[in-house]
């Protein structure tokens, strides 16, 4: 199931060169272009408050984008680089690249684990312990899963889920060529031999109420 592609907005920005570009900035823009897919680039403005808030919120560069600029037809767009202010790490300028639904993109997709109220090692005691919170995979850019589902509640303590035990959505391919691990149920933490003499020890220098007067 394909998920929602954000809204990226954007204007026109009228002249290019390090003039014009310089005067977005000064009205609070940040200047970039848009490029390839068989069209001409077009150089845009992006709302500085807008786009930072969209680049804190992680996961921007691997994101699909619907790019909504005003007397255009919207266009699906990856960010290919966000230039920043030496001193300050503030964007400064963008580059995005347009994409055909049939394009192959590389993006990092959140995991999802199912039914873990119900996981039997987790009635147990046991702890979901998560190695990989999320998973690049190389998807059609017309069908971006939203996730990738993980069912647990067959799960023992000591079980683990590696990428080859996940059903990938269909047409999706992982980058990484090899077995990694991205989930296990791991066993509750015991008192060990030297938890137990450090509580002894503990114990030991508690201070005694004397019974001299």
């Amino acid at each position: 199931m394909a998920g929602k592609i954000p809204d990226l907005e954007a204007t026109v920005r009228a002249g290019t060169g390090k003039g014009a570009a310089r005067q977005a900035r000064r009205d609070g823009l940040v200047p970039g272009v848009v490029y390839g897919g068989g069209a001409d680039p077009i150089a845009i403005n992006i709302p500085f408050n807008y786009l930072l808030t969209r680049l804190r919120k992680g996961g921007f560069m691997s994101t699909l984008q619907n790019l909504k600029i005003e007397g255009h037809d919207d266009v699906r767009v990856i960010c290919r680089k966000v230039e920043r202010h030496v001193v300050k790490d503030l964007p400064t300028h963008i580059d995005l690249m347009r994409l055909k639904r049939t394009s192959r993109v590389k993006l990092e997709i959140p995991v999802e684990f199912l039914n873990e109220d119900t996981c039997v090692g987790i009635k147990k005691g046991g702890t979901l312990t998560v190695v990989r919170n999320e998973i690049e995979l190389e998807v059609l850019a017309g069908d971006i899963p939203e996730s990738i589902q993980i069912d647990i509640a067959d799960l023992q303590i000591g079980d683990h889920v590696s990428i080859s035990m996940v059903k990938l959505p269909e047409g999706a391919k992982v980058t990484v060529d090899r077995d990694f691990n991205i989930a296990s149920i791991s066993a509750p933490r015991v008192m060990t031999t030297d938890d137990e003499d450090d509580a002894e020890v503990a114990a030991d220098e508690v201070p005694t109420t004397s019974s001299e007067a």
